[in-house]
């Protein structure tokens, strides 16, 4: 889903640009979170926002950007492989 072998030689946009190609969309990002039984809360402050700033980005109605478009795309791929990958 995201190159994380290459973390240490991207640079941040290099890692912004990748990180929006593997963001997954909002009903799925939100499939990914509960399928791990992660509340919006508890990722919100793993990712330093607000529950709300989530609510908002599994609505679809904003998108995360820069280093938290990063942290998220990490967030929930780590979550999706821990719960095998389904999607």
């Amino acid at each position: 889903m995201f190159p994380f072998h290459n973390l240490t030689s991207m640079s941040n946009l290099s890692l912004e640009v990748a990180a929006h190609a593997s963001l997954p969309v909002p009903a799925l990002a939100r499939a990914i979170r509960t399928r791990a039984g992660v509340s919006q809360a508890r990722l919100a402050r793993e990712l330093g926002v607000s529950r709300m700033t989530i609510n908002r980005w599994e609505a679809g109605t904003r998108r995360p950007r820069g280093l938290h478009l990063i942290a998220y795309v990490a967030v929930l791929s780590d979550l999706q492989r821990a719960t095998g990958g389904k999607r």
